[in-house]
């Protein structure tokens, strides 16, 4: 295989750019079309997203999987279609005097193990068909309620009717319908008025490069990219001998002897990341998963 330029770019996305904007924006700064994205952000969000260029497109799955960490600014007392601000307004009714032991009471039953029902304005589909889609042309459909995670939620601050939120999440988990659940639970309504991604996984936003920054590095954008053996160090590495390697890359199963289990970043003995394998400790059998070079 030929060597090209692969990583992964983690940059802070400003306000007001889709996920897919920030893709282009890169796709013409690399001189490529092969650039992703792991984890979609809404345009009104900001902070981490990261960005896939080259082969590491193949290791979205990888990347998408982490927790996430947001700060979420919430509007009570005022319900939109979308759930964020983004959206046409549909109630608007008075903020009951909350106390902050109150508000933090009520974010506990939000916390932990839950169930959440997805909003219409999501990607997700149903039947094929975009649930965002089908919202825009007037069709609401019944979602079902999915398993989600919220490890922690703290209340940063309460000013009547703007709380602010911080939390740790499961991939999937909907913050604008945490901010219609909350006002449905206070029995005013609101919506998420400002949302920024922290940490998606191990990437955080204080190690992210600016969209801006980033676009003006021209020629030395490649300073920022994160390479795939670090991109991927949430798995376990395996050294392989070199003819054991190449037959890797070629395809082959490898009989290996070990305690350990699961899925490992695979190295030659230069420390060259071939692929991701699927060691069976009890058959002692590595198998190819993802072959990204040949030793």
């Amino acid at each position: 295989m030929t060597h090209q330029i692969a990583g992964v770019l983690n940059i802070d996305k400003p306000g007001g750019m889709t996920s897919h904007d920030v893709v282009n924006r890169v796709r013409r700064l690399a001189g490529t079309r092969r650039v992703g994205h792991a984890g979609t952000l809404d345009p009104m969000a900001t902070g981490v997203l990261l960005v896939c260029v080259g082969t590491a497109t193949r290791i979205a799955e990888y990347l998408q999987a982490g927790r996430k960490t947001y700060r979420a600014e919430i509007c009570l007392g005022v319900s939109t279609d979308t759930y964020d601000a983004e959206g046409d307004i549909l109630t608007t009714n008075p903020v009951p005097d909350l106390s902050l032991d109150q508000i933090v009471e009520t974010l506990a039953a939000f916390t932990g193990e839950i169930k959440q029902t997805p909003p219409m304005y999501s990607a997700l589909k149903v039947q094929g068909q975009s649930l965002h889609r089908l919202a825009r042309s007037g069709i609401e459909v019944e979602r079902e309620a999915r398993d989600v995670t919220v490890f922690d939620m703290t209340a940063e601050s309460w000013r009547t009717p703007h709380l602010t939120l911080t939390l740790t999440c499961t991939p999937g988990f909907y913050v604008r319908s945490l901010a219609f659940d909350l006002g449905q639970a206070w029995g005013c309504g609101g919506h998420l008025s400002g949302l920024r991604r922290l940490a998606s996984g191990g990437w955080r936003v204080q190690d992210a490069v600016p969209l801006d920054e980033l676009l003006a590095s021209g020629e030395n954008w490649q300073d920022y990219l994160h390479g795939l053996a670090a991109s991927l160090s949430m798995l376990p590495a395996l050294i392989l001998a070199e003819d054991e390697a190449v037959r890797f890359a070629q395809g082959q199963r490898i009989a290996i002897s070990g305690d350990s289990a699961g899925e490992m970043r695979v190295f030659s003995p230069s420390e060259r990341l071939v692929g991701i394998g699927m060691l069976d400790a009890e058959n002692g059998i590595l198998s190819p998963h993802k072959v990204f070079d040949s030793p």
